[in-house]
């Protein structure tokens, strides 16, 4: 038979209160010596204690856990963005747990539903098919912070991207190089608020600032996976659709593009220049290294985790924030040519 170890059991191992355990265990700071927290510590080590989280639970009325919504969890950026989040909640002890809507709008609203939401102290919700009028009807005790680009209630805490600006960005650059046609991969002007209208919306006003008119076959709707930037480019040559540079909507579809490229025996950027969109860190190792957009991945982890602990906390200011990411930044790697 187990005997469960007690705080009782550490404190007589260490020589010290009940309550002296209890600081050293709750991360308390100023209230034990670091003496007398080494010694504590060491006698949790030696006894094998545990922190029994469902008691812990039931006094404070937290279940110390974070839900992440998102269409997919293959997803590259979805997966950075995950990383980021659990670095900064940890520092709060508070867990991560990933669930996936497959973009469907019956999932989003599931996951935001009561039975769903008491299993957390927090849900981030990636809305990729929901919108204002889907969640009229959603009123969450739990709090929540939606992210993504589609119009939301106002009573909602909202993180979004500048998907416009990043896409000018990265299109302009690509003109200011020489580029007269620049395919724009994941691109479509439908549906309304989507990521791929924002960035393509992006696309086509840094195309009329520059007095270059866009061609229109070389704006190529699709996913935004590796596999459907080879495809796309794929596509391109086989159809002999001239094209000197290619502005892909995510990272990923940009590193599939890339491989396409080099299969064509196309040399990037001398032939064709190339930038992708999320600066994921496996730009950082494709041959060449990958030019893309960063939309402000860090400061979008750090918004909503501000968010969700100022909710959890109940600070004093209960009116619901629509945060918009800084100015995107121009990472300009091997596959552009450098101005």
């Amino acid at each position: 038979m187990v005997t469960r170890v007690t705080i009782e059991d550490v404190a007589r191992r260490a020589g010290v209160s009940n309550m002296t355990v209890s600081n050293v265990i709750n991360q308390r700071p100023g209230r034990v010596g670091e003496e007398t927290r080494a010694r504590v510590l060491q006698a949790i080590d030696e006894l094998g204690y545990r922190v029994n989280l469902t008691a812990r639970q039931l006094r404070s009325g937290r279940t110390g856990t974070i839900g992440l919504a998102v269409p997919d969890l293959q997803s590259e950026y979805h997966t950075a963005l995950a990383d980021r989040l659990v670095d900064r909640l940890e520092r709060h002890g508070l867990r991560l747990v990933l669930e996936r809507t497959a973009a469907r709008l019956s999932a989003e609203l599931d996951s935001l539903s009561a039975p769903r939401l008491d299993a957390y102290d927090g849900f981030v919700l990636s809305v990729v098919a929901g919108d204002a009028e889907a969640l009229a009807a959603v009123r969450p005790r739990t709090p929540v912070v939606l992210i993504g680009e589609q119009t939301v209630p106002d009573r909602f805490d909202h993180v979004l991207m500048d998907n416009v600006g990043g896409a000018r960005l990265a299109t302009a650059t690509l003109l200011r190089s020489g580029a007269r046609r620049i395919a724009l991969l994941g691109g479509g002007d439908d549906p309304e608020h989507s990521m791929p209208h924002l960035r393509t919306q992006g696309y086509r006003a840094a195309h009329a600032e520059a007095g270059v008119e866009v061609v229109e076959e070389l704006v190529r709707p699709s996913s935004f996976t590796r596999r459907d930037g080879h495809r796309l480019v794929e596509e391109l040559v086989a159809a002999g659709e001239p094209f000197d540079a290619v502005f892909a909507l995510t990272d990923s579809a940009a590193l599939g593009a890339l491989r396409a490229l080099a299969d064509a025996g196309l040399r990037v950027p001398e032939d064709v220049q190339v930038i992708g969109f999320d600066d994921l860190d496996a730009g950082r190792w494709s041959v060449p290294r990958l030019s893309t957009v960063d939309p402000g991945n860090d400061a979008m982890a750090d918004a909503v985790c501000e968010l969700l602990l100022a909710r959890i906390e109940g600070g004093p200011d209960p009116r619901p924030t629509r945060v918009v990411m800084p100015p995107p930044r121009l990472v300009e790697r091997g596959s552009t040519r450098l101005s």
